[in-house]
Parts: C-alpha cells; sequence; structure tokens
C-alpha cells in the first residue's frame, strides 16, 4: 500500500473525479478526509465504503473558500491523527456560460469560481503547511484543467482561474520547496456531473480527441496518486490529463 499510515485529505472529495481519489487514497492505505460542501450523503457514502473495506476515512463539512473553515479542517485532522502528509485540491465550481454572452458572466459566477478554485486551494495550502512541516513535508496536488491552455472551458472565469491555479502551483512549489512537493494535474472533460455539461458533450468528446476517448476519474485518481508517492523529483509540475487533445489538437494524421 503506497499510502499507508498516511493521512490525506481531498477537498470536494465526495463526487466526481473528488470520489475518484478518495477511492484510490483509501485503497492504498491512506486515512482519508473526504471533504465536501454541499455533497453530503456522496462524501458520507465513500467514506463508509472505505471503512467497510478495512480503511479509515471520514466525510468533513467545510466550505474552503472560507479561510476559516479551511483552517478548522485543518486544525481536526492535527487533532485526529497529528499528521497531514497529502493535500489535494479538487473542489471546483463553476456554471456553464457561453464565451460570447458577455453580460451574462455575473459578478456572483466570477466572485464564486474564483472564491471556490483559487482562493479556497490557496486557504487549504496555507492551513496544511505548519501541519506537514511538523511531520517531515509532503505533497499537494491541484487540480487545474486543460482549459488553463485552450481558453475553451465552461466560462471565461473558470478557464482564467485554473490558468491562475497553474501560476500559483509554481509559486507554492518555489516557496514550500524542499520539505513539500506542490504539482498539478490538468484534466480535459472527464464524465462527471461537474457543470452540468450536457450528454452530447460527452458524446463529442472523444472525436475530437486523438486517442479518440476521454479520461475517467479513475485515471486522474492514478496520476494524482503518482504525484503524491513516486513523483519524488517532480515539483511546479502540471500534467495534462486529456487524450492529448490540448498538446496535439484534434486532428489525427
Amino acid at each position: 500500500m503506497k499510502l499507508k499510515d498516511q493521512v490525506a485529505i481531498v477537498t470536494g472529495g465526495g463526487t466526481g473525479m473528488g470520489l475518484g481519489i478518495s477511492e484510490r487514497f483509501g485503497a492504498e492505505g491512506a486515512k482519508v478526509v473526504v471533504n465536501y460542501r454541499s455533497s453530503k450523503e456522496e462524501a458520507e457514502t465513500i467514506a463508509a465504503s472505505i471503512v467497510d473495506k478495512g480503511g479509515e476515512a471520514v466525510a468533513y463539512r467545510a466550505d474552503v473558500s472560507q479561510d476559516a473553515e479551511a483552517r478548522k479542517m485543518i486544525d481536526f485532522v492535527c487533532d485526529r491523527w497529528g499528521r497531514l502528509d497529502v493535500l489535494v485540491n479538487n473542489a471546483g465550481w463553476s456554471k456553464v456560460t457561453p464565451h460570447h454572452k458577455l453580460e451574462e458572466l455575473t459578478d456572483d459566477i466570477w466572485d464564486r469560481t474564483l472564491n471556490t478554485n483559487l482562493r479556497g486551494a490557496f486557504y487549504c495550502a496555507r492551513a496544511a503547511v505548519p501541519l506537514m512541516k511538523q511531520g517531515g513535508g509532503g505533497a499537494i496536488i491541484n487540480n487545474t484543467s486543460a482549459s488553463a491552455w485552450s481558453a475553451a472551458g465552461s466560462s471565461i472565469v473558470y478557464s482564467a482561474s485554473k490558468a491562475a491555479m497553474v501560476n500559483m502551483t509554481k509559486s507554492l512549489a518555489r516557496a514550500l520547496a524542499p520539505e513539500i512537493r506542490v504539482n498539478a494535474i490538468a484534466p480535459g472533460l472527464v464524465r462527471t456531473r461537474f457543470a452540468g455539461w450536457p450528454e452530447s458533450t460527452f458524446e463529442q468528446a472523444p472525436k475530437q480527441t486523438p486517442l479518440q476517448r476521454i479520461a475517467t476519474a479513475e485515471e486522474v485518481a492514478a496520476l494524482v496518486l503518482f504525484l503524491a508517492v513516486d513523483a519524488t523529483a517532480i515539483t511546479a509540475e502540471t500534467i495534462l490529463i486529456d487524450g492529448g487533445r490540448t498538446l496535439l489538437g484534434n486532428t489525427i494524421s
């Protein structure tokens, strides 16, 4: 087990890619904090599943866009286990807003997107650093997006928030080395309920991808596990997991 006796937090860990990461971490022996803001039932279900399989997990509610709540989550981890080895900043929010409809990108959408996707990841990382360093170090993995490169995500502000996360990953990696490695993953479209994409989007996406398929939540989880455990000489990196679409385009020769 690659994470035996280690403690991990997965923000937004009860649904979508976060669920896959929580499940994989639990299978690898981690004590998993499945963070959620509103998906209580889903978070409790995956935590219970990990426990049923012989692991240790707990669902914990915290709105990571609120600094005080992020800090309380880290305090909970400290009180319960006295250590934190891996933080996965997976929590995110978006609302599909056509890029050309500028007036539809309201202040509420701007604020919620940036507060959750960017500020929330920073709050969690900042709160986690002392506990991680106390235990000798650790790894932070941020979940950004291929839209950081393509600027073709669910909204202009979503793409901007994810591009900023790529930059923040590098800044944190520099600031926290050598004790803490900070990396990011950049998924393309993954079949989850995130952002409420219509079924037609998932049907068309493989045709626009060189590998003729989109990544699964399980594959995303495997990449996160690699960055958490095996990538001991890697920091400040963002790895695309999108079937090659961003770097190669959708033309197959």
